[in-house]
């Protein structure tokens, strides 16, 4: 991956996930000049095409059931906008800021494949916008994944052509004047490329690979608080040898034990109960976290390398094959392959927030954990943790609710034209709140865990986790008597969101989601 100044530099076809993660993260972006003769040679292609005068979907037809008819030569650059206008149909809040820009970079690198048909100008347009700050309003409902995500893409093309608003910085401003004043002229759109740069699965890829990018936090601040959770309840880290998962053979699940063993290496709570613990075994909740997490890790990767691919295809219809002079109708805006990555991401989240969540009700309760009820040294006078307890529960039955796959729903939509559709754009829209819920389940567990902990002072954890400790201890108190939790707990999940406690956690080597993909 080439990297200039603070920008990725786009190599189509070629983009990292570590670069969609920086873009994602608010990097800048410059498509790399090297596209530029592919790019001309595409949109010269389809000049060529309407000169031998047949009809060719997209570019001289009507759309989907309307593809019959013929549009004459006079017609065709109104034809375009057209469809912009009338494909700007979407409702709901408007996408945000760092999702957007992911799409519109995601678009960029697509069309700059050069089998779309879309000229230099138009590129030079989108890779402006993202240079200046310019985000078009783009409302998040009304796509079903096929054809492409018509809807949200259209209100990004209609931003192009001066209609609508873009927000300047976070204001939200008319096109015609933000462009105006950016010292930017509003698109006349050419043949096909109304068609080009509304049709595709962007808006979908967009959403899951930012679910992927917070999962990816996610998983790993899970591995941490779930190993002081361990050491809080005195927890065996006997189920966490070597040797137990190597006869299983799953890699997640090898990895995610051995990342579970070095942040608890050096306990001194683990050493004070090696010898004559009368407990046989622990909850599944602690006992099982390599088999639970390590298969949220596989399948998180799995919908990683389905993610890696989908963001350097490309997804409109029809394609352009310059060297032969043909325009190629299929299907690539279908949006199945997101639309199984998303349920992927949505199962591993839900898993991770359960298991986050099952043990801080083991720790709240005094006979499973043997700490004080509630993890509050005065309990009765003091509820302590009982309601954040409550909460992570209520947030656990959200994500399950939400879980439910997206891709095994379709309606037929365009008079049955288009009569199977993957839901990839939902299925992914959603998962931004469902890691949210996640996280929060996570912050709470870190609460939870060290307070735990503080119970066995003076003994320490390890060095690692008494450094996470140290990080939650900056910000929220030891609770000794009841207070107003609700600051700390916006404190820790910040922390855990933020990426802060695998920060602390310093040199452990977690499982990556991304690498290498």
């Amino acid at each position: 991956m080439e990297w200039t100044l603070n920008n990725v530099v786009l190599k189509p076809g070629e983009v990292t996930l570590e670069a969609w993660r920086a873009i994602y993260r608010g990097a800048g972006v410059a498509l790399d000049p090297a596209s530029a003769p592919i790019i001309a040679a595409s949109a010269a292609a389809v000049e060529r095409i309407l000169g031998k005068g047949e009809p060719i979907y997209g570019i001289n037809t009507g759309f989907g059931k309307l593809a019959s008819v013929r549009i004459e030569t006079a017609d065709l650059e109104r034809l375009q906008r057209n469809i912009v206008l009338s494909h700007a149909a979407g409702v709901g809040p408007a996408m945000p800021i760092p999702v957007a820009r992911l799409m519109m970079a995601l678009k960029l690198a697509s069309l700059a494949q050069g089998a779309s048909g879309v000229r230099p100008a138009t590129m030079a347009l989108l890779e402006a916008l993202l240079a200046k700050g310019l985000t078009p309003v783009i409302p998040t409902q009304g796509s079903v994944g096929a054809s492409g995500d018509l809807a949200p893409l259209a209100h990004m093309a209609a931003a192009m052509i001066g209609v609508g608003e873009i927000l300047v910085g976070e204001t939200p401003t008319p096109a015609a004047k933000a462009l105006r004043e950016a010292g930017l002229e509003p698109l006349t759109l050419g043949p096909k490329e109304g068609l080009a740069l509304l049709n595709g699965t962007q808006f979908s890829t967009a959403y899951a690979l930012a679910a992927l990018f917070e999962a990816e936090t996610l998983f790993g601040s899970a591995l941490v608080t779930g190993a002081l959770a361990t050491e809080a309840a005195k927890g065996s880290d006997t189920p966490f040898d070597p040797r137990i998962h190597a006869l299983r053979g799953h890699a997640g699940q090898i990895e995610t034990a051995a990342a579970l063993r070095a942040l608890m290496a050096g306990s001194a709570i683990r050493a004070s109960h090696l010898v004559g613990d009368a407990r046989v075994q622990d909850p599944y909740c602690l006992r099982c976290q390599p088999q639970v997490m390590g298969a949220a890790l596989t399948i998180l990767r799995q919908a990683a390398h389905t993610l890696a691919v989908e963001a350097n295809g490309v997804t409109d219809n029809p394609l352009i094959f310059a060297e032969a002079d043909e325009a190629l109708s299929g299907g690539n805006f279908h949006a199945e392959p997101v639309a199984f990555a998303a349920d992927m991401i949505a199962l591993a989240l839900c898993e991770i927030g359960s298991l986050a969540e099952r043990r801080v009700a083991m720790l709240v309760d005094p006979a499973l954990s043997g700490l004080p009820a509630f993890l509050t040294p005065h309990p009765g006078l003091n509820s302590g943790f009982m309601m954040a307890q409550v909460t992570a529960a209520a947030l656990v039955s959200e994500n399950k609710q939400s879980a439910y796959p997206a891709s095994v729903d379709s309606i037929p939509t365009s008079a049955n034209q288009e009569d199977h559709v993957s839901m990839a754009a939902h299925g992914a829209r959603r998962l931004m709140a469902m890691a949210a819920n996640a996280g929060a389940v996570i912050g709470i567990e870190l609460m939870a865990a060290a307070q735990g902990c503080d119970f066995h002072r003076p003994l320490t954890s390890s060095p690692v986790l008494e450094a996470v400790r140290a990080a939650l201890r900056a910000q929220v108190a030891t609770l000794e008597d009841d207070r107003h939790l609700h600051p700390d707990m916006a404190a820790a999940i910040a922390l855990v969101r933020d990426g802060a406690i695998l920060a602390a956690a310093g040199e452990i080597a977690l499982p990556s989601l991304c690498e290498g993909v």
